[in-house]
Order: C-alpha cells, then sequence, then structure tokens
C-alpha cells in the first residue's frame, strides 16, 4: 500500500505543480460578483455568467495586495470616474497562487480601465435604447415647471456638503425669495444609490401634490462613484416620476443616464439651486413687466374717461340745481316726521322706565341686607376655625417638615418635629 501523504505536503505538491505548469501571468475578462478591502488589500469573487439563462459558469477568488493596490485603485477611478462594485466588468492580469494553509487564489497584478470603460458604455447604451424603446426617455422633460416653485423635495444625503450648499444657495438668494425645501434622506454613493433613491421617490409620490418639483443632488468630482445613476430601473423611475426631477450630482464627466432622463440637469448642488433662483426671477420680472402693461393700459383707460366725464360734467350743473332743490324739500319732510316720532316715543317709554325704577330699589336693598348678614355669619365662623384660637385653649400642632402630622406612623426615628404652642415652639427629635 501506498504510504499517505499529509494534507500539507500535498498542498505543497500542488503548489509546486502550479508554479511549474503556469509560471506566466494571463489577462482574464471576468465579473466583480463582490468586492472588499481589508488592511489595504483587495478581496474580489469573480464571475463568469451563461450569456443566455445569466446563470454562473465559472467563480473565482482573486487577491490585489497592498503594494499593487493603493496605484491600481487610484489609476482605475481617476480613468474610469468609478471604483470597483459588484457587477462591473474587469479585464485583469492574474497569476495563480497557491498556499498551504489558505488554498488557490488568483493574484491580481494589473487592471485594465479601458476595457471597463468600454463595457460601462455599452450598458449605458442598452439602457438608453431599452429607454428609448419604451417610449419614456423624454418623457420627464415633457413636465412643465410651475411658474413659482417653492416647495422643493430634496433627495440627497443629510451630510453631504452639496445639500448644505443647495440649502445655503436658497436662503441667502439676493431676491428674499422663500422656498421651503424638504430632504428626502438617500444614499448618494455606492451599491446601495439605486435602491435608496428609488425609495425617497416612492416617499414623494405618496405626497406629491405638496410639491413643485425634486431636485437630486449630491457633491462630488470626476472621481467619485457614479455607477448607482446608470441604471435602468432607476432611469424608469425618474422619466416616469409624475413631478419635474432636476438633477445636480455633481461631476465632470459625461452626463449619467439619470441625468439624460432627468427634466433638467445641471453640474453642481449649487447650480441647481442658481437654476431655481434664477427661474423664479425671471417669473418675477414677467410680473413686473405686466405691471407696467396693465399701468400703462389704465392710464389710457382713466384719462379717456377723464375727457368724458369733462363733456357730461358741463351739463351737470343746471340739472344739479333742479334736483337739489327737490330733494333738499324732502328731506325737510322728513326731518320733520323724524323729530315728531322720537319725541313721542321718548315720553312714552320715560314713564316706563321711572316705574321699573321704583320697583327695582326696594328689592335690591332687601338683596344687600341679606348678603351682609350671611357674609357676617361666615366671619364668624372662620374666626371659631381659626388655628390659634384652638392653641389659645391649650391644644398645640406637631409640624413636619413645614407639614401638620395627623399620624404618628408618618414619622420615623431620627425625624425633627416642631411642637407650636399658644405661646412658642418646642422643637423635638423622634426616637
Amino acid at each position: 500500500m501506498q504510504k499517505a501523504l499529509s494534507l500539507y505536503e500535498l498542498n505543497s505538491l500542488v503548489k509546486e505543480v502550479l508554479e511549474i505548469s503556469m509560471p506566466e501571468e494571463y489577462w482574464v475578462e471576468a465579473e466583480l460578483s463582490e468586492v472588499r478591502e481589508n488592511r489595504g488589500h483587495c478581496y474580489m469573487e469573480l464571475i463568469e455568467k451563461d450569456e443566455q439563462s445569466h446563470t454562473a459558469v465559472a467563480k473565482a477568488s482573486a487577491k490585489c495586495w497592498r503594494n499593487v493596490w493603493s496605484t491600481l485603485s487610484t489609476h482605475f477611478m481617476r480613468v474610469t470616474g468609478q471604483s470597483l462594485h459588484a457587477g462591473m466588468k474587469l479585464l485583469l492580469r492574474v497569476y495563480p497562487q497557491f498556499h498551504e494553509a489558505y488554498g488557490f487564489s488568483w493574484i491580481v497584478s494589473d487592471i485594465d480601465p479601458t476595457f471597463t470603460m468600454g463595457d460601462m458604455a455599452r450598458k449605458r447604451q442598452e439602457i438608453i435604447r431599452r429607454l428609448k424603446e419604451e417610449g419614456v426617455f423624454d418623457l420627464n422633460k415633457e413636465l412643465s415647471i410651475p411658474m413659482f416653485v417653492k416647495h422643493i423635495a430634496v433627495i440627497s444625503s443629510s451630510t453631504a456638503a452639496g445639500y448644505g450648499d443647495f440649502l445655503n444657495q436658497l436662503k441667502d438668494n439676493a431676491y428674499g425669495f422663500a422656498f421651503e425645501p424638504q430632504l428626502f434622506d438617500a444614499v448618494m454613493q455606492g451599491e446601495g444609490v439605486e435602491a435608496s433613491i428609488i425609495s425617497a421617490l416612492n416617499a414623494i409620490n405618496a405626497e406629491a401634490d405638496r410639491f413643485d418639483v425634486v431636485v437630486i443632488i449630491r457633491g462630488g468630482g470626476a472621481t467619485s462613484d457614479l455607477s448607482g445613476f446608470d441604471t435602468l430601473l432607476l432611469a424608469e423611475n425618474i422619466a416616469n416620476f409624475p413631478l419635474p426631477v432636476i438633477t445636480g450630482i455633481g461631476h465632470d464627466r459625461d452626463e449619467s443616464i439619470l441625468d439624460m432622463v432627468s427634466h433638467t440637469s445641471v453640474k453642481t448642488p449649487t447650480a441647481a439651486a442658481a437654476f431655481l433662483i434664477d427661474r423664479l426671477q425671471r417669473v418675477d420680472e414677467q410680473i413686473d413687466e405686466c405691471k407696467r402693461v396693465v399701468v400703462r393700459a389704465v392710464t389710457r383707460k382713466m384719462e379717456a374717461e377723464r375727457l368724458r366725464l369733462g363733456r357730461i360734467s358741463s351739463n351737470i350743473p343746471m340739472l344739479f340745481s333742479l334736483v337739489r332743490t327737490r330733494e333738499e324739500a324732502l328731506l325737510d319732510s322728513l326731518h320733520q316726521r323724524i323729530a315728531t316720532l322720537a319725541h313721542a316715543y321718548f315720553s312714552a317709554n320715560s314713564q316706563h322706565l321711572q316705574t321699573l325704577w321704583l320697583r327695582l330699589l326696594p328689592l335690591a336693598e332687601h338683596r344687600l341686607m341679606h348678603e351682609n348678614h350671611r357674609i357676617e355669619l361666615l366671619a364668624e365662623k372662620a374666626i371659631a376655625l381659626d388655628p390659634s384660637m384652638l392653641l389659645q385653649r391649650g391644644y398645640s400642632m406637631t409640624l413636619h417638615n413645614g407639614k401638620v402630622v395627623k399620624d404618628a406612623a408618618q414619622l420615623h426615628c431620627g425625624d425633627k418635629i416642631k411642637t407650636r404652642l399658644a405661646k412658642g415652639v418646642i422643637e423635638s427629635v423622634v426616637e
């Protein structure tokens, strides 16, 4: 029987075979299913899927050590504008490594960012094609932004500097316009962007009649991870949204699909605020112009009416003299009638008021005497209940913490009490 190998010996044999049979490095195309960093090293899970069924046909683990990863990650982000994330297609240069204790993995020595850029471009074009086929690509652009935009639903991270810049720009606008933004907090970078923004959109849609527009903002530059803004599901939600969507997600590279399907796209959060302010300023200027038009029209109308009244007024003196004579006679007649009726009314009611006064006077005096007697009885009763009167009779009051002791069970050993007599106070301690 052949002698058995230990696991370490077997793994060492595999390592030797790999080093001898596969000494070179290889370029390989693969999709990232998982990526994470730990202590400066990058750990990846690679996958290849069947193009028809999208089921996995191959999987492997890969590592990029810290001394290589620090350079590769910076170069990759600078070229692509994104960091590595799940679902990304990569072209990697790798070599095999088998460790006796940790097993097999591919070691990454290089990543070609231009391959990923091409794959990203293909995905973007496919999403754009799908949106146009569905007839929704320009749907949000067909909405009209209200003339007076005041209530703004803002989708952003509450901690983002861009959100603060947006609020400050609106608040400190030179025209004194008052805006009412409401934040719907969302993740604005990484893998959670799509789900988080869609969740915020659903919350806004539930009360869409409260808002005029939606603004999606975040700070950042060309090195920011914008992959979450280039997804079909998010683009469909934006394109079909019932309110105009304005984006200012702060980047310098080509616009994202989110920018393409939104109503209006600007580069930065402050530019989004400036867009709303400038739009309201243009409306204000239109209102001022309308005011001037109205004033000119009214002025012309008033001048025409002044001339017409001038012509009419020339006929008034004669007509007014006749009307005045007739109306003055009528007023004199009415004055006489009113004076006669008023005199008769006051005479009749004066006697009635005198009768009522004579009847009320005795009743009021009787009531006052009754109430005075009752007050005297209450005063005597109050004097009888005065605690000081009880003390004069030889009684005493025991106080603890300023309150009268009514039950000995209220006191405990060591409590200080005061006994109040008719003359003086005795202090004591309960034993």
